[in-house]
């Protein structure tokens, strides 16, 4: 009995060792499908990670590119809006410049109209300052003669005249020119 328990032992030892070594055999090859799986997901992943990469880095160029085409375009935009700038403000000055120089003209042009009328009014003032003055001394002279005419006619007509009279008609002689010369300074 005991050699057949040892034997019946022995059987369920081996039995039991074939089956652990099943069992090890079976989780050995599931562990290695269950290895391969993960190294085939692994590298399933890897490379759609890379391709996902790939991916991105080319969208990351193209967007970068974009980028650039965009920046150029508002360089260009920002450019030509500051040429068209300086181009409006180089008309405005030519044509504030223009306007000045117009305006300036006119003014000289009316400066010269009055100061030239000006000038033909001083010239027809001082004509007739010149006559009125000329009018003057003949009138003074006429004056003078047709007094001391008075004068000499009543000298006639009385011979008796006081020499004050005769006086006076001298005085009246002598300061009719000086009184026309004082009046001409």
């Amino acid at each position: 009995m005991l050699s057949l328990a040892q034997r019946t032992a022995e059987e369920h030892v081996a039995s039991a060792r074939r089956t652990a070594e099943t069992i090890h055999a079976d989780a050995r090859a599931a562990a290695e499908q269950i290895i391969r799986e993960a190294q085939a997901r692994a590298h399933a992943v890897h490379q759609e990670a890379d391709k996902a990469l790939a991916e991105a880095h080319a969208k990351a160029g193209q967007i970068a590119q974009d980028a650039q085409a965009h920046a150029d375009e508002l360089q260009q935009r920002a450019e030509d809006i500051l040429a068209d700038a300086r181009d409006r403000a180089a008309d405005m000055d030519r044509d504030a410049r223009a306007n000045a120089d117009d305006l300036l003209q006119r003014a000289q042009q009316r400066y010269d109209d009055v100061v030239g009328s000006l000038a033909a009014r001083r010239e027809g003032l001082q004509r007739q300052i010149e006559k009125l003055e000329e009018f003057d001394r003949e009138y003074r002279g006429r004056l003078s003669n047709f007094l001391q005419n008075q004068l000499r006619a009543l000298w006639v007509d009385e011979p008796h005249v006081n020499t004050e009279v005769i006086e006076h008609s001298e005085m009246v002689a002598t300061i009719a020119p000086l009184s026309s010369t004082a009046e001409e300074s």
